[in-house]
């Protein structure tokens, strides 16, 4: 089902079949709400198109603010826009919602990036749809096969013991189906107080980032390292981390170029600094991983 939700999402955004039809809502500055203005306006769009069927629904945020603030918040509106629509109008089972945030080319005018668009059908069009959404019998069956991620990892070590690792398969699959731009935080990913040193019981982390790059070889990775506590990272300690996970990778026959890494220190913290306990420290000290590329 997952190359079926990105064939749309490549024909929604070059928008080259005329019997694609396309209509807007704008937002207000950090709001996830119509104003009163826009939601009479989609209502009305409603009133007038009772018959037509949705295929695509796409969020956009202003520059203002960080990514994943504004990758949040055009999420936000697209649940906004899609809970009003959801039994008012025909939405296709397999429509691809998709938040772009500050991911997506923005307009000079701001107002025109704070926005959700729906692309949709006329009910003439319906017979075709499937046919006009390029989603032939042909290009359906060349969708990826579904991965079996393992549970558990064992190797032998030289002195005749063996290591054994819990993989996380939930994550696997949830990274290796991620959108572009999506980020993945890495939990109870922990290194040796003051050095990119991976502790043992985080290890496991490692090699889930491992098993998926090697089954999906269309996937591109970068590895952003976070800090908490200080406001300096001196010693560029979140990039010696994010650094280090690479190194593993490629050392373990990952090619480098699906690899970047990048250190924020404690420039995006997602509790403000200085934080209140150890839940908002560990909150920040993190590492997550932002999708660059992946194909079905």
């Amino acid at each position: 089902m997952k190359a079926v939700f990105v064939l749309v999402f490549s024909l929604l955004i070059s928008v080259t079949v005329s019997a694609q039809k396309q209509f807007s809502v704008y937002f207000d500055s950090d709001q996830k709400a119509l104003n009163q203005k826009e939601q009479e306006r989609l209502d009305l769009w409603i009133l007038v198109n009772p018959e037509i069927k949705v295929v695509g629904i796409y969020g956009f945020c202003d520059e203002d603010g960080s990514i994943v603030y504004n990758d949040t918040l055009a999420k936000n509106r697209i649940e906004t826009v899609y809970s009003i629509l959801k039994t008012k109008v025909k939405i296709r089972d397999d429509f691809k919602s998709r938040s772009f945030g500050k991911l997506h080319q923005l307009s000079k005018i701001k107002a025109e990036n704070r926005k959700v668009s729906l692309y949709y059908l006329e009910a003439a069009d319906l017979a075709q749809e499937n046919e006009i959404l390029g989603l032939t019998e042909e290009k359906t069956k060349t969708e990826r096969p579904a991965v079996k991620f393992p549970e558990k990892l064992e190797f032998d070590n030289p002195n005749g013991t063996k290591s054994a690792y819990k993989l996380d398969v939930a994550f696997m699959k949830k990274m290796n189906e991620a959108r572009v731009g999506e980020k993945l935080k890495l939990s109870d990913f922990n290194f040796v107080i003051n050095t990119y040193i991976v502790v043992a019981e985080s290890k496991a982390k490692l090699y889930e980032l491992l098993v998926v790059l090697q089954n999906n070889p269309n996937l591109k990775i970068e590895i952003q390292g976070h800090l908490c506590c200080m406001a300096n990272d001196r010693l560029d300690l979140s990039t010696q981390r994010a650094k280090a996970i690479k190194l593993f990778l490629v050392a373990n026959g990952i090619d480098s170029k699906r690899l970047s890494f990048k250190g924020f220190g404690s420039t995006q913290p997602i509790f403000p600094l200085p934080e209140k306990d150890e839940m908002q420290r560990a909150a920040n000290r993190r590492v997550e991983i932002m999708i660059v590329e992946n194909q079905p």
